[in-house]
């Protein structure tokens, strides 16, 4: 029997980032999600093209060897394939993980404990994802206690961090993807040492994953997301756009000035090798053949707006090292004047929370801070400028 990966989200992400790879490395994918255009789709079509897009040109891969099953009405289905998979993988965004853990769960509960333990990595941009996945999988509710027991013998769980710009696609593009050529995909292989690694080509394993992740995330998504806060401020259209105003392109590499001076220090990462890579970071985000909307890179701010997020986590331990954070404080108070932005429920729940609460509640709800944070006082005066002005 061939090698079968599961995946749980069959949205761009998925089938064109996660699928590519497993394909591949010859698994037979089959996604699972409970959007019923999407899974029709995916089962009248027997292919589908990824389209990798750089400035010397496109290439195409054309995926092939998967199915689909709609995991809302066959969650049996589902829990089958899962007990005789080599690895599950998802792409559904970290709030949705508690959703989708329940039929893992009982898929894992049903794989025999001498087969080799499924492989299971959250592909999210959220630090510790597949710890989190993982918790709610082993949720009592989700798993009996006696059976945690032996529970690593039927499934491992490894965290990741993957690094691609997937942009808005064409509404006429149907289950073709367009990303650009540029990847990282970094996963933990510690899980793993008295077993094999997943053989899946492109996947870099190393022993300690958080380097590459508050590097990446302090990095990519520090400067995407202050790109498109700072751009949606100014009216620009896309990302392209905003970086090409020299005030906004300012800001941004300001913000990354800031993380890079946590990321050289934190974990020993050579200053011109940082500096290198913010560059390159730079060029990838104004990728002029990516035009990415900036609502749409902005979206979802309150989870960007979290404790452990590209603005605050970064500038909360550097204001903890008398360090300077202005430029992410700055970026922080973009992402607040992100509201009500049409087809983003976030933006309107950031604009009713902005509304009922005092600026400490606010702090304290949306960015997770209390008094003993010492940026506490200044991200509570960001609030206070944006309440005023609205």
């Amino acid at each position: 029997m061939g090698k079968k990966a599961v995946h749980f989200g069959a949205g761009n992400i998925g089938r064109g980032f996660v699928a590519e790879f497993l394909h591949n490395s010859g698994y037979e994918v089959v996604f699972c999600d409970v959007m019923d255009n999407l899974i029709e789709s995916l089962q009248k079509n027997k292919s589908y093209d990824v389209i990798q897009v750089g400035a010397e040109g496109n290439t195409t891969t054309t995926i092939t060897n998967y199915r689909a099953i709609n995991s809302k009405t066959h969650e049996a289905d589902v829990i089958k394939e899962i007990t005789t998979a080599d690895i599950v993988t998802c792409s559904v965004g970290p709030n949705i993980l508690r959703f989708i853990a329940p039929v893992i769960a009982k898929g894992v509960d049903a794989r025999p404990n001498d087969a080799t333990p499924l492989a299971v990595i959250a592909c999210e941009n959220a630090i510790g994802a597949t710890d989190t996945l993982a918790g709610h999988i082993k949720h009592e509710k989700n798993t009996p206690q006696h059976r945690l027991e032996d529970h690593h013998e039927r499934a491992r769980y490894a965290n990741s961090a993957i690094d691609r710009i997937v942009p808005a696609q064409d509404p006429s593009a149907g289950l073709d993807v367009k990303l650009e050529k540029f990847y990282e995909w970094v996963v933990d292989r510690t899980p793993f040492k008295d077993h094999s690694c997943p053989s899946v080509e492109g996947i870099k394993w190393v022993d300690d994953l958080f380097p590459y992740i508050e590097r990446k995330l302090f990095t990519v998504n520090t400067g995407h997301a202050a790109a498109a806060y700072h751009g949606y401020y100014h009216q620009k259209t896309t990302v392209y756009d905003a970086l090409q105003d020299p005030e906004i392109l300012d800001e941004v590499r300001r913000a990354l000035r800031e993380t890079s001076t946590l990321i050289v220090g934190k974990h020993g990462i050579h200053e011109q090798e940082q500096k290198d890579y913010v560059e390159k970071i730079i060029v990838r985000i104004g990728n002029p053949h990516l035009e990415d909307a900036v609502e749409r890179v902005g979206r979802a701010p309150l989870r960007k707006l979290g404790r452990k997020e590209r603005f605050i986590a970064p500038a909360t331990e550097l204001a903890e090292e008398g360090k300077d954070f202005a430029a992410l404080l700055d970026a922080a108070e973009m992402a607040f004047r992100f509201q009500n932005v049409e087809g983003d429920e976030e933006s309107e729940e950031l604009a009713k929370i902005m509304n009922d609460n005092t600026p400490e509640q606010v702090v304290e709800k949306v960015c997770g801070l209390t008094t003993k944070d010492k940026i506490y006082p200044h991200v509570v005066k960001v609030v206070q400028r944006v309440q005023a002005d609205a």
